[in-house]
């Protein structure tokens, strides 16, 4: 009971952080499971199902808060479906000592690019113009198989890729990126279904973590407009990466001597990462309040700032019109005289 009381707790934390960011559900669920012994097939398995209930949760809350943007959801669930079946179906035909290092290895290169991600300043500007198909496609494709196939990454994959395009408000990459994941993890219970069969499911531990998501998914969905996802990003991606460590060196036979340099060296990486991402956070904050000040300071000089800069693009455009009517006169064409009769 204590075990299905601590499994519950997790997949609190674990929707809340996955609302926050936009991922690391699966991260965090299955590197917990693989922690304590459980088969990958089987915690990817089990940690897919328990998502079919928490990423409906999920969507429906954003969709509550305007954070979804369909025509995204639409162009990149379908593939990332596609993506998560054949993900499936290859992790259960391997062995369990084939699946464990490749599992490891796919989480701790996931949590690693969360460690880098959130150390660095995030991006804050809009570009012009919609996401295409030929770019949702194959990135739901390729996110959806590395979900199934690491027992979390759909998140890791497809956020990022869209919050760097620049062309859509980060809370609606998010929850564009959480509803969509409904379909990727219906897909990828199916393909374990086929290739596990209903045993493949531990399900004492698909209700715990679905219930532990499903009480966090209405909060999650409002904790992405207030939690600073720069600190917890790089939070999450130190535990994730020491965590799977330990499974990757006692797959390479890495000696008893050499583990603790290992996790120091790891531990040092993931200070320093947090270290950055609190320093990129306290510029940006320093960044807004600047601004913040200076237009308090000075209204009317913003709005004249502005108002030129638009009479600037005004002279690009058509230079006689800006210059006044004198101007124009010169650079109008003379009349020309026609003879009469």
């Amino acid at each position: 009971m204590r075990k299905l009381l601590v499994l519950a707790l997790v997949g609190l934390v674990a929707q809340l952080v996955d609302g926050a960011l936009g991922m690391a559900y699966g991260l965090t669920s299955s590197t917990l499971l693989l922690l304590v012994g459980i088969a990958p097939a089987a915690a990817s398995a089990s940690v897919h199902l328990a998502e079919m209930g928490t990423t409906l949760a999920a969507g429906v809350a954003h969709w509550r808060f305007g954070n979804v943007d369909w025509r995204v959801v639409g162009r990149i669930a379908v593939p990332g479906a596609l993506g998560a079946f054949a993900g499936a179906t290859f992790l259960s035909a391997i062995s369990t000592e084939t699946a464990a290092p490749w599992m490891a290895a796919i989480l701790f290169s996931l949590g690693a690019y969360l460690l880098v991600r959130f150390s660095r300043p995030l991006r804050t500007e809009r570009r012009a113009g919609r996401l295409r198909g030929r770019f949702l496609g194959p990135l739901g494709l390729v996110a959806g198989f590395v979900d199934a196939t690491g027992g979390g990454g759909w998140g890791p994959v497809a956020t990022p890729a869209l919050l760097v395009s620049g062309r859509m408000e980060p809370r609606k990459v998010i929850g564009s990126v959480d509803t969509a994941e409904f379909l990727v993890a219906g897909a990828a219970s199916v393909g374990f279904l086929i290739g596990l069969g209903s045993e493949g499911f531990l399900l004492p531990i698909v209700a715990a973590l679905l219930v532990g998501g499903l009480v966090a998914a209405p909060v999650a969905a409002w904790l992405v407009r207030i939690v600073p996802a720069q600190l917890l990003g790089a939070a999450i991606g130190g535990v994730i990466v020491l965590t799977n460590a330990r499974t990757l060196m006692r797959a390479a036979d890495v000696g008893g001597d050499a583990r603790p340099a290992v996790y120091a060296l790891l531990a040092a990486a993931w200070i320093a990462a947090l270290a950055f991402a609190v320093r990129a956070l306290l510029r940006a904050r320093r960044a807004r309040a600047i601004a913040a000040t200076a237009l308090a300071a000075d209204p009317h000089g913003a709005e004249a700032r502005g108002a030129d800069s638009r009479g600037a693009e005004t002279v690009a455009a058509d230079p006689h019109r800006a210059a006044g009517p004198a101007a124009a006169d010169e650079a109008a064409p003379e009349p020309v005289a026609t003879p009469t009769r």
